[in-house]
């Protein structure tokens, strides 16, 4: 602790550290109030990249957030601005924190502001980047995202962007380069491996989807004539014709929901297509295969996704504020244990002497704080929070071990 001298000189009765502490909170509120304020503008820009991990884990055709009453809106920015106001006065409450322990540190010690202010505010940084760019995906993809469905979207994104290229070569004569571009993009789907697709692959879980198949292949059976259509010219009209008579009877009956009796219509009328391909029939063949993968493909995505998130604005902003205040508190732990040592508070001995229970009370605060209860999330959250613990008795050990050598020996 402190000289004889130094502690008469900032002796202070509890009324008058009740005074300064009030005086001290009183500035940080002011400097949250002024940052605020001041984010205020940039409220909706700085929601936009703290949603951005939420958005990126939706489906694409569900990735909004939602609001339920006139002014969520309103609110939801208005929050933004108080958190940003409190995020950005961190160095001011280190600031008013070092000033409020102070009294009670060596003179030297006391030149340990800069350092203190400067290393807690990086700590909390880093603590709010480590959650924003490694937890939260991680979280909202094992929440948001079932893995079958996200397996089964990346293989028939790529597939379709490859039937877009081998119908064009289709329109453009090139039958060869059209069967070859539709022969690699059904390898794809039917590879072995997470995301397979394949026909008769519904599992018992799933709940059917014929109509999202036959449409799929009613509008795949349609390119294919246009393109055919493009490619061979007037030569085909007849049977072309016949072919979209056939397709014309399978929209019949998948307006009366005989899905059974569509498909049967639909191969045959590819049957007639390939057949009118002449001797491209075999490319031709090749396409319609394609184009019932996809209708597989697509019919089983929405099999699995028959549940579809609506998150709202104050909920998930909420929760991302709450986790990247959690970490960048975290962060903040070996330098708090530091302050804590210096006041004597707590000594290196104590803190290896519950080492063990610390390790206990971070994984429960981590269990509790994660949402998820994945070990992935899990350990990013416990894992950050034990190496902080650690290094806070490191830095106590090391403050022990200076004021050792500061005192002076007894007199003899």
């Amino acid at each position: 602790m402190a000289t004889a001298d130094s502690t008469d000189e900032f002796r202070m009765s509890l009324m008058e550290h009740l005074g300064e502490l009030r005086t001290r909170l009183l500035r940080f509120t002011i400097a949250v109030l002024v940052l605020g304020s001041a984010s205020l503008m940039f409220a909706r820009e700085i929601y936009g990249i703290l949603m951005r991990p939420v958005l990126l884990s939706l489906p694409s055709d569900a990735a909004s957030l939602v609001y339920t009453s006139a002014i969520e809106e309103i609110n939801v920015l208005m929050k933004i601005g108080l958190y940003a106001g409190v995020f950005l006065s961190t160095p001011v409450l280190l600031w008013q924190i070092w000033g409020f322990v102070a009294p009670g540190l060596y003179q030297n010690e006391r030149k340990l502001a800069g350092p203190f202010i400067i290393f807690g505010t990086l700590a909390f940084v880093a603590g709010a980047l480590f959650c924003y760019f490694l937890l939260l995906p991680q979280m909202f993809t094992f929440l948001l995202q079932k893995e079958d469905s996200a397996a089964i979207t990346r293989r028939l994104s790529t597939a379709k962007l490859t039937e877009q290229d081998a119908v064009r070569y289709l329109r453009l004569g090139d039958f060869t380069r059209a069967a070859a571009w539709a022969r690699t993009a059904t390898g794809s789907l039917t590879a072995p491996g997470e995301g397979q697709t394949t026909e008769g692959a519904f599992g018992l879980t799933l709940i059917p989807k014929a109509d999202v198949d036959v449409l799929a292949r009613l509008d795949g059976l349609g390119r294919l004539i246009d393109a055919l259509s493009l490619a061979r010219g007037p030569e085909l009209s007849q049977k072309l014709i016949d072919v979209t008579d056939k397709r014309g009877a399978a929209v019949k009956a998948f307006g009366e929901q005989e899905y059974g009796k569509a498909s049967t219509l639909l191969d045959e009328a590819a049957t007639l297509l390939v057949a009118a391909a002449n001797d491209k029939g075999d490319d031709v063949a090749a396409l319609w295969e394609l184009e019932k993968l996809l209708g597989v493909g697509q019919a089983r995505i929405d099999s699995i996704n028959w549940t579809k998130p609506m998150l709202s604005m104050t909920e998930q902003l909420t929760l991302v504020l709450v986790l990247e205040l959690a970490f960048g508190v975290i962060f903040e732990l070996p330098l708090v244990m530091a302050v804590l040592g210096l006041v004597g508070l707590v000594s290196s001995a104590f803190l290896f002497k519950y080492q063990r229970h610390a390790f206990v009370l971070c994984l429960v605060a981590a269990a509790i704080i994660t949402p998820t209860g994945d070990a992935v999330n899990l350990a990013l959250m416990a894992g950050p929070m034990l190496l902080c613990y650690e290094l806070g008795v490191v830095l106590v050990w090391l403050v022990e071990k200076r004021r050792a050598r500061q005192v002076p020996p007894p007199p003899a």
